[in-house]
C-alpha cells in the first residue's frame, strides 16, 4: 500500500496543505497512519475520500452534510453526482461564451465598453421571468415566438448580427462626420435596413411596425433587454428611411 504525506496528496489533488489539514480538525478526513515522529500519511483510499469530498463541495454541500452522506454514497451515485457537475459546468461555459460573444458585438459598434450598458446585459442574476413577463406588456405569444426565432442576438456569433452590428456603426460614422440621412450613404444605409427589415420579418408588417414603435423607445427596450442605441442613431435612420422612401413613389 503506498502512503502520502500531507504535501505529496496537496500537489496531488490541488488543494492546499491547510485545507487538508482542516479536513483532518473535523474528522472529515484523518490520515490512516503516523511514523514514529508522530508525522501523518495517508493511504489510497484517504486520497479517494478526500477527491470524493471534492466532487460533494462542488455541489455547494456543506461540509457538515458531506460527512454525513460520505460513507453512504455508492460509486454509481459519486459518478452521477460528479456527471450532474460537470453538466453545470458545460452550462456555465456556454453562458460565459454567449456573454463573451455580446461584448465583443457591443465593442465592435461602440469602439469601447460602456459599462453602464453592458451590465443588465451580461448580470448572471437577472430575472428571466420577470423579463418575460415584460415581453408580455408589448406581444402576445405567437408574436413572442417569431421574434425570438427571428431577431438577432448579441449573444451570437453570426451573419444576422454581424450585418446588423455594421450598420449601427456605418450610422455612427455618418453622425461623428456629420453626414446628413439624405446623403447617398443614407440611402444605402436605408435600402440595407429595409431589405434586413424585411427578410426579419418575413413581410409582416403590423409586427414589423409593432416592434419599431417598441424599440425606439429608450425605456421599453430597456425592459426588454435589449442593446440600447443611441437616440440619434434612431432619428438618422427614420429620416434615411423616410427620405428614401419618399424617393421611390
Amino acid at each position: 500500500m503506498s502512503y502520502y504525506s500531507t504535501g505529496e496528496v496537496s500537489k496531488k489533488l490541488n488543494l492546499s496543505v491547510r485545507t487538508l489539514r482542516y479536513y483532518d480538525q473535523i474528522d472529515l478526513v484523518t490520515p490512516s497512519f503516523k511514523d514514529e515522529h508522530g508525522k501523518r500519511f495517508y493511504n489510497d483510499a484517504d486520497v479517494l475520500k478526500i477527491e470524493k469530498v471534492t466532487i460533494l463541495k462542488s455541489l455547494q454541500l456543506p461540509l457538515k452534510v458531506i460527512k454525513k452522506v460520505l460513507s453512504q454514497l455508492t460509486i454509481e451515485q459519486l459518478l452521477s453526482i460528479h456527471k450532474q457537475s460537470l453538466r453545470q459546468n458545460i452550462a456555465e461555459l456556454e453562458q460565459a461564451v454567449l456573454h463573451t460573444n455580446t461584448l465583443l458585438n457591443i465593442l465592435k459598434v461602440e469602439g469601447d465598453l460602456q459599462w453602464e450598458h453592458l451590465i443588465p446585459l451580461v448580470r448572471k442574476e437577472r430575472s428571466d421571468e420577470k423579463e418575460k413577463g415584460n415581453w408580455n406588456k408589448f406581444f402576445d405569444e405567437e408574436e413572442q415566438t417569431i421574434l425570438q426565432e427571428q431577431l438577432p442576438k448579441l449573444e451570437q456569433d453570426d451573419k444576422l448580427i454581424n450585418k446588423w452590428m455594421n450598420l449601427l456603426k456605418r450610422i455612427d460614422l455618418c453622425v461623428a462626420k456629420n453626414i446628413g440621412p439624405e446623403s447617398e450613404e443614407g440611402k444605402l444605409i436605408a435600402s440595407d435596413v429595409l431589405l434586413l427589415t424585411d427578410e426579419m420579418f418575413a413581410g409582416n408588417r403590423e409586427l414589423e411596425e409593432k416592434f419599431w414603435r417598441v424599440r425606439k423607445s429608450a425605456d421599453k427596450s430597456g425592459l426588454l433587454n435589449l442593446y440600447p442605441i443611441k437616440k440619434e442613431v434612431i432619428c438618422f435612420l427614420e429620416d434615411a428611411i423616410y427620405l428614401f422612401e419618399q424617393a421611390r413613389e
